[in-house]
């Protein structure tokens, strides 16, 4: 790996250190190649806390709604999951969705200065144009809070070339959109902290 690529690697220590005392960030974990961060997520709930996020520098089987396939190029994006434990039932999965749409929305708008929207129910755009987009998984629970994991993938540093031909004029990244690249810790401890501070105000009074 070139001395380029490594300091553009997701630093585990390094954002956790950042964040303090949160729920959401209490434990990160950033692994180099994985299928899916929902399922990697799901296989680790038994054993983890609430809070713990799972990146992936490339996911080979990223999912999106309707089991479309989300691309996930290496080191190009925020590819990652949230194990949460909402104090909401299994059937309001979508106030989840919301929660974590409008957040990253609010985040970008926040750190960048773009305009941002909402399409319903999990696409975050920029000039009608997906720049992110969440996947919320809930299981049941017997006798205690129901069991979600939020899949969220923001496009980051990737150039029009990086898209499949068939997305280059339906998707963008926020590099194109900004016209230069965005350092990729500094926004992942950004939108972290947004959505802990959130996720506490609606689902962890």
């Amino acid at each position: 790996m070139s001395p380029v690529e490594t300091s553009d690697c997701l630093v585990a220590d390094q954002l956790q250190a950042n964040l303090g005392r949160t729920i959401i960030g209490r434990e990160i974990i950033v692994l180099e190649q994985i299928g899916s961060t929902n399922d990697a997520v799901l296989e680790m709930a038994r054993d983890s806390k609430e809070g713990l996020v799972l990146f992936a520098e490339q996911q080979t089987a990223g999912r999106g709604q309707r089991g479309n396939r989300w691309e996930s190029p290496a080191r190009k994006g925020l590819w990652f999951s949230i194990l949460l434990r909402p104090k909401i039932d299994i059937n309001q999965s979508a106030q989840l969705t919301a929660w974590a749409a409008e957040t990253v929305s609010d985040s970008i708008q926040k750190e960048f200065f773009l305009e941002t929207s909402v399409k319903l129910p999990n696409d975050i755009q920029i000039n009608g144009r997906k720049v992110a987009g969440v996947l919320v998984e809930m299981r049941a629970q017997e006798k205690r809070p129901h069991l979600a994991i939020a899949g969220i993938g923001i496009n980051v540093n990737q150039s029009s070339q990086d898209f499949p031909e068939k997305l280059r004029d339906r998707a963008i990244s926020l590099a194109v959109a900004l016209g230069r690249q965005v350092d990729r810790q500094k926004f992942a401890i950004a939108v972290l902290r947004n959505l802990d501070r959130t996720y506490r105000e609606k689902f962890a009074p």
